[in-house]
């Protein structure tokens, strides 16, 4: 078995094989090639179009019994061709049931047909004519031979839509049930799947011969993309291609691989060829474990046939070859907060610059605050908090002026920092206060008998903590409110002093990732139509991630965020797929590895996973007790509303995992 396997992966392809109508040998014959190259790619499931056998365009010829009993031997023959193949074969054929003929897909694994699954819904207009040829299908499952077939005669096979196919792979956490549905069966307003999917299938497969038109390409994507969306599963969707009649219809072979609304893998149009992808069925497992309105009630009387699937020797070992992550080919994003694609990008960074700002706008409306208070230290979060600090400011109608803006400078505050905060504050319109900490401060380790050349944790945090008092003590001067600066990041990891800059009035960053503050602060920057503004915020972005509370070296700064709790483009990874999805810390490091590969060793990769679970875990006192803010991803940890959790858990048995990795 494949590690990445062990960790829920289940590799799929959708295949268009070329084709002759009419000739099931030859067809046969491409449909086995296609199942050996699937086979070199380590695939385990495997979808054919519609008809592939036959070809769906072959008209009236399907009242012909010797194109049928050539489909029937081609099937047995396919069927007989997976003996001994770890792979699941769904075909697609007409077939004679009872005396009536059904357009069908027969699902095939180690030499078996194990159930045909006839198409239930048949299309019967425009330049569609099913129901002159075929009998609709029933959903109810009864059990039937192939007459005539060698080696079927007596053998009862599973016949109906309600089937599932539940496969297993050894060691595998997640077992995964495979539906299918035939074509038309998506296109209508109760598709199959839905059943399917109540009753278990976290895979959908569809065999289809989708012809083209032109703008039919978005409506079909969208379909599929929807459709693994709303049952949360992974969608496998194999259309006809290049062989079909072209006498009236051009079919392009598009297929996809969806995944809970994204499409994980689609083809090139008009060319024949395999799509190959994966589907995670842990994470969609942890999807509809959360999603407790997704559990349903199949309607009365639905009944569904289970065929059990055991891929591989059936061996398990606790042993994880991480160095299987060469060979494991699928992209995994290392940046999920971030979207790759610029114009999504940007897209995404405005809508959270107008959610950011419309939660403050309505707690600035609702307490009639005259004013807000804002420390501005020069980096990259109180420059986000600013901005969008004045959008609020501009929706609501208020006068930037009424914006204090205050920095703060201590010891370890640069002139670089200093200087970009106080042209920043001018240059947005707000009000400038420069309120010096160091007296303040000495004046405090005098009170407690701190000695000033010791610089320890008390050093810096007594600077947090009265720069947070001062701008306190100002929100009730001015009437307003402080708004906090601190990111969902530094929440996770708990890289604030606790009534320090973890405190404030509303906090407008708390629940976007460090990774995407930059972005949006990019974004503003690119968008703003200021040269001055613009290069300020272009500085800001260069400037290292930095609290400033050890004294510079050189004029520099000293104290490096990253270096003393780790790169944050790490974190935000694990941050990612252990709140979003729950993940196993194995699995974690196991994805860390393809994302950062050539980017950081395995050592740093595990060193600051590590390091993320310790501080998760003993730092969630900070966040049961956060400000407001609002919520503007699929990851959030407020504690009123995604997560609730313990303070004095203990991270004993994830750390554990991870120390068994070698």
């Amino acid at each position: 078995m494949e590690t990445y396997e062990r960790f829920g992966f289940v590799k799929v392809a959708a295949i268009t094989p070329d084709l002759v109508v009419a000739d099931c040998d030859y067809n046969k014959d491409k449909i086995k090639q296609g199942i050996d190259e699937a086979l070199a790619q380590k695939v385990r499931i495997a979808v054919f179009p519609e008809l592939c056998i036959t070809g769906y365009t072959c008209g009236d010829l399907f009242w012909q019994s010797t194109l049928l009993n050539s489909a029937k031997d081609a099937l047995v023959d396919i069927a007989d061709y997976t003996e001994g193949k770890d792979i699941l074969v769904f075909v697609g054929l007409p077939l004679v049931v009872g005396g009536k003929l059904y357009n069908v897909a027969a699902a095939l694994f180690d030499g078996d047909i194990c159930g045909i699954i006839p198409k239930t819904n048949l299309p019967n207009y425009a330049e569609f004519y099913e129901a002159r040829n075929f009998e609709p299908g029933q959903a109810m499952v009864d059990f039937v031979t192939l007459y005539n077939a060698e080696g079927y005669d007596d053998v009862y096979i599973p016949f109906g839509a309600n089937q599932l196919f539940e496969c297993y792979l050894p060691g595998s956490n997640v077992p995964f049930k495979v539906a299918a549905e035939i074509c038309e069966d998506l296109w209508v307003p109760q598709p199959p799947s839905v059943s399917h999917a109540l009753a278990g299938a976290n895979i959908i497969v569809n065999l289809s011969a989708s012809d083209e038109a032109t703008g039919k390409i978005q409506y079909r994507r969208e379909l599929v993309k929807s459709q693994s969306a709303r049952l949360v599963c992974g969608y496998v969707y194999a259309s006809a291609g290049e062989g079909e009649s072209t006498t009236d219809l051009v079919f392009s072979g598009h297929n996809m691989i969806g995944e809970n609304g994204r499409l994980v893998a689609e083809s090139e149009r008009f060319k024949n060829q395999m799509t190959v992808g994966y589907i995670d069925v842990d994470k969609l497992s942890a999807e509809r474990r959360k999603m407790t309105s997704f559990a349903g009630e199949l309607a009365s009387g639905e009944d569904y046939e289970e065929t059990q699937i055991f891929f591989g020797d059936g061996e398990t070992s606790e042993d994880i070859d991480y160095s299987d992550i060469k060979r494991f080919d699928m992209n995994i994003d290392n940046a999920p907060f971030v979207p790759s694609e610029e114009a999504d990008r940007e897209a995404r960074c405005e809508e959270i610059l107008m959610i950011q700002a419309a939660g403050l706008k309505k707690r600035l409306v609702h307490t009639r605050a005259k004013s807000a208070v804002v420390g501005i230290s020069g980096g990259l979060d109180s420059t986000l908090a600013l901005l969008v600090t004045a959008k609020a400011f501009d929706m609501v109608g208020l006068d930037r002026k009424n914006i204090i803006a205050v920095t703060m400078p201590g010891f370890g505050t640069t002139d670089r920092t200093y200087t970009n905060a106080v042209e920043l504050i001018k240059i947005m319109g707000a009000t400038f206060k420069e309120i010096s900490i160091k007296d303040a401060v000495l004046g405090h380790f005098k009170d407690i008998g701190h000695d000033v050349n010791n610089r320890d944790v008390t050093y810096e945090n007594s600077q947090a903590r009265q720069r947070t008092l001062i701008l306190m003590d100002l929100a009730n001067e001015y009437n307003g409110m402080v708004i906090g600066t601190g990111d969902l990041s530094e929440l996770a990891l708990g890289w604030a002093t606790y009534n320090g800059d973890h405190m404030s009035m509303y906090g407008v960053n708390g629940s976007v990732p460090k990774t995407l503050v930059r972005h949006l602060v990019r974004f503003y920057a690119d968008t703003c139509n200021d040269d001055v503004l613009k290069n300020i915020l272009y500085d800001v972005l260069d400037t290292p991630v930095s609290p400033e509370l050890l004294p510079p070296e050189e004029g520099q700064i000293s104290q490096k965020t990253e270096d003393l709790v780790g790169p944050y483009e790490l974190h935000d990874f694990y941050m990612y797929q252990i709140l979003r999805f729950g993940f196993e810390p194995k699995k974690v490091y196991f994805m860390a590895l393809k994302a950062f590969d050539g980017i950081y060793d395995k050592n740093t990769i595990l060193k600051w996973l590590k390091v993320f679970y310790r501080r998760f875990f003993t730092q969630q006192f900070k966040r049961s007790c956060l400000p407001d803010g609002p919520k503007v991803g699929s990851v959030a940890v407020s504690p009123r509303g995604d997560l609730k959790m313990p303070s004095d858990a203990s991270a004993q048995i994830w750390l554990k995992e991870l120390e068994e990795i070698n």
